[in-house]
């Protein structure tokens, strides 16, 4: 990995939150999408259920499934960006990744992750350094 530039404290850590929810966000990612395209059906297919999670009224139905789009669009960017950075990391880079971010319940200290890597401690967190700037400069965030 290139030195990225310095980003902000608080960006590296929203990074860190997103690759930690990475799994959840790509389950809301395929929620949202079909949320729009089947929402948008005039027929009433919930026969006998209860009322349906969007308004009757098109405006309002309208305004939901924008800001719907909003949202999947920008949780879309994010998802992209981390596995764009991710299948270009080295198989003990994304072992790190899965390690510290993906594995539940997460019980591996830096230390134990180092151990499980056979690098030292520092190195291991320089490697997340660089994962986290590469994900914040695929995004534009600093």
């Amino acid at each position: 990995m290139s030195a990225q530039p310095k980003i902000k404290k608080g960006t590296f850590q929203h990074i860190e939150s997103e690759l930690y929810a990475y799994h959840e966000t790509r389950k809301e990612i395929v929620r949202l999408k079909n949320e729009i395209l089947y929402s948008g059906s005039s027929a009433d297919e919930n026969v006998g259920g209860g009322k349906g999670n969007l308004p009757s009224d098109p405006t309002a139905r309208t305004a939901i499934l924008l800001t719907s789009h909003k949202k999947l669009e920008q949780l879309q960017m994010i998802v992209d960006a981390i596995e764009s950075v991710v299948e270009r990391l080295t198989d003990d880079r994304k072992k790190l990744i899965r390690l510290r971010y993906w594995d539940k319940p997460q019980i591996l200290t830096w230390d134990g992750i180092a151990a499980e890597l056979h690098v030292s401690r520092r190195t291991a967190v320089n490697w997340r350094d660089d994962i986290v700037r590469s994900i914040a400069a695929k995004l534009g965030w600093r």
